[in-house]
């Protein structure tokens, strides 16, 4: 089985064929990505990029857009002021599938 670590919207993930994950939300009509893999294990074998490995593209199709996520709670509170702030924030994400690993 083929890993490779891709980085997408300026974060790092492992991935193998057939695989999904969320990612930071894409530019819309966005329907297939080409990604430069930065480390690839392949059994035994493993290659390092400086900063990517030559010859090695990881292809991905975007199975959904605007996917959101859990819901995050802040608050802001002074104490012995009676003073509290409470926001809510789901960051949006686009669903992406790892179709191969060339």
């Amino acid at each position: 089985m083929v890993k490779a670590v891709i980085k997408v919207g300026g974060k790092q993930f492992i991935v193998a064929e057939k695989e999904t994950l969320l990612v930071d939300l894409l530019p819309e009509g966005t329907k297939e990505l080409t990604l430069d893999a930065l480390l690839v294990i392949d059994g035994e074998k493993t290659q390092v990029g400086t900063p990517t490995v030559k010859g090695v593209t990881v292809l991905a199709k975007v199975v959904e857009d605007l996917v959101k996520g859990d819901k995050i709670r802040v608050i802001r509170y002074k104490s012995k002021k009676r003073v509290h702030k409470e926001n809510g924030h789901r960051q949006k994400y686009s669903k992406i599938e790892i179709a191969s690993i060339k």
